[in-house]
């Protein structure tokens, strides 16, 4: 049998990850938490006691934990930290199609703004957490980027509010999905606290 060693060294240069992996929240509400983050992002869970709880929505083994710890107390909205974790879907249908869905659950946006690249709906877990559902404006990830050189974003870097009952209106009744997603006029959205 061979037990040659074989030497590596170590690259010096910086490495970027290869994804993102998952998240976790302390919550002393897990059971609210775990049926929320299922119907919104369409997780199921992989495995759950009653410390931990693993969620996914792909083949990744979790993109979410929630861990219950008794006894946590609502953070500031006026703190530092996460002011939000973003999901993006494939096309302006699934995104207007998961509006409906949580509308019908009494599920709604505290916040619906096109920022110019992308068209975002946000909204509150249980716990006052903001998740932003969103869905490119452009085709390529090239076109995304490069709308943060323009004037557009210069004049508004946060984007105008929008009513996603009439952009579903718009989408049902055939609109073309390039006029859909053009930003409209409108002043910039007020910023607001990312807490509830």
């Amino acid at each position: 049998m061979d037990t040659a060693i074989v030497s590596r060294t170590l690259d010096s240069k910086p490495i970027t990850p290869s994804l993102f992996a998952h998240f976790v929240l302390r919550s002393s509400n897990m059971a609210k938490m775990v049926e929320w983050y299922c119907s919104v992002l369409n997780m199921h869970v992989v495995q759950r006691n009653d410390f931990i709880c693993f969620m996914t929505y792909d083949d990744e083994h979790h993109r979410l934990a929630v861990v219950n710890i008794e006894g946590l107390h609502e953070p500031d909205a006026k703190a530092w930290g996460l002011a939000h974790v973003a999901y993006s879907f494939r096309n302006i249908g699934e995104l207007l199609s998961t509006w409906r869905r949580l509308k019908d659950k009494g599920i709604e946006p505290y916040r619906p703004i096109h920022h110019g690249p992308t068209i975002s709906m946000y909204y509150h877990d249980p716990d006052g957490n903001s998740v932003e559902l969103q869905v490119d404006r452009y085709k390529t990830k090239a076109e995304c980027a490069a709308y943060f050189t323009t004037d557009s974003f210069r004049r508004n870097p946060i984007g105008v509010a929008y009513d996603p009952a009439e952009l579903a209106a718009k989408y049902e009744a055939g609109m073309p999905e390039e006029e859909l997603m053009q930003i409209p006029d409108g002043p910039p959205a007020p910023l607001g606290s990312a807490r509830r």
